[in-house]
C-alpha cells in the first residue's frame, strides 16, 4: 500500500485525504498532512492522519506527494524538498493552477514522474470533476492518480495544454454555475417565491438538469427541444436571455478565466 504526503491541507487536500480513506484506496496512517499552523490539523490527528509542519520530513517516505497549495507558494515548497526528493522515484501530483510539469521539473528535476490533476470544490462530497495530464510519465502511473481521484469524483484524462483550459471550465466553473443558480432565484423572489423557497427551487432544477444530461447521455439542446414549445413560455425566456447576451457572457468569462488561470505561477 503506498504512503502519500499532501502538502497544503486547505478544502482540496484535506478533502482528497478524507475521500482516499471513505473508499478505502488506504488508511489515514498512511497520509501524511502537512500545514503551518498543525493545531488546525488536530480533528485529522485524532481521526489517524499523520500530521506535521515540516515538508521536509513529510516527503522522506511517501511514495505520492501532492501539492495543494497556492500557485505563489509552490516554488518556495519545491526549493525546500528538492535536496530530498531529486532522483526517488516517488511521484509529484501538483494541484496547483497554472503550473506545468516543466514548471516542477526544473526545480526537482528533468527525470521526476509528475502528473497534474485539476479537481473542483466539490470534491468535498465526493463530486469532483477532476482532470489529469501529464507530459511524459508512464501510463501506470497516470492510472494510479486518476484511481485516486476517482475517489472523490468523475475523472478525465486530458492533454496537458488542455490544463488551464479544465481549470477554468471545471475550478473556476463552479462559481459559474453557482452563480446561475443564485441569478434563477433571485428570478423566483421577483416572481413571489420566498428567498429560501425560491433558492431551494432552483438549486433542484439545476441538479435535475445536471442528472437528465448525465443519465441520458443526450444533449441539452435535445432536452431543451422538449420543454420549449411554439409560442410557449420557455422559448420567451430562453430569448429573452439571449437577447442579453446569457450565452455570450457566459462563454467570454470561461475564456478570460482561462486566460488568468495560466499566468498564475508568474505572478
Amino acid at each position: 500500500m503506498k504512503r502519500i504526503t499532501i502538502i497544503g491541507t486547505g478544502n482540496i487536500g484535506l478533502s482528497l485525504a478524507k475521500g482516499l480513506v471513505k473508499n478505502q484506496f488506504c488508511n489515514a496512517d498512511q497520509i501524511t498532512l502537512t500545514r503551518r499552523n498543525i493545531k488546525a490539523l488536530n480533528q485529522e490527528r485524532e481521526d489517524g492522519f499523520v500530521v506535521t509542519d515540516s515538508n521536509i520530513e513529510a516527503v522522506r517516505d511517501a511514495d505520492i506527494i501532492v501539492f495543494a497549495i497556492l500557485p505563489q507558494q509552490l516554488r518556495k515548497v519545491l526549493e525546500e524538498i528538492a535536496p530530498i526528493v531529486q532522483g526517488s522515484n516517488q511521484v509529484f501530483v501538483s494541484v496547483v493552477s497554472g503550473v506545468s510539469c516543466v514548471d516542477i521539473k526544473e526545480v526537482l528535476g528533468v527525470n521526476e514522474l509528475v502528473v497534474r490533476a485539476m479537481p473542483n470544490t466539490a470534491i468535498a462530497i465526493g463530486q469532483s470533476m477532476t482532470c489529469i495530464a501529464t507530459d511524459n510519465a508512464p501510463s501506470d502511473i497516470v492510472k494510479d492518480v486518476e484511481v485516486m481521484f476517482e475517489t472523490v469524483g468523475a475523472v478525465v484524462v486530458i492533454n496537458e495544454d488542455l490544463m488551464t483550459s479544465a481549470t477554468a471550465l471545471c475550478a473556476c466553473g463552479i462559481a459559474f454555475f453557482l452563480r446561475a443558480i443564485r441569478a434563477a432565484s433571485q428570478g423566483g423572489v421577483e416572481i413571489g417565491f420566498h428567498a429560501h423557497d425560491a433558492l431551494k427551487m432552483a438549486v433542484q432544477t439545476a441538479k435535475g438538469a445536471a442528472d437528465l444530461l448525465l443519465q441520458t447521455q443526450s444533449h441539452p439542446e435535445s432536452e431543451i427541444d422538449k420543454v420549449t414549445s411554439p409560442k410557449g413560455c420557455t422559448i420567451a425566456g430562453l430569448n429573452e436571455m439571449e437577447h442579453h447576451g446569457f450565452s455570450s457572457a457566459f462563454i467570454k468569462g470561461i475564456k478570460l478565466s482561462a486566460q488568468k488561470a495560466g499566468g498564475l505561477y508568474n505572478e
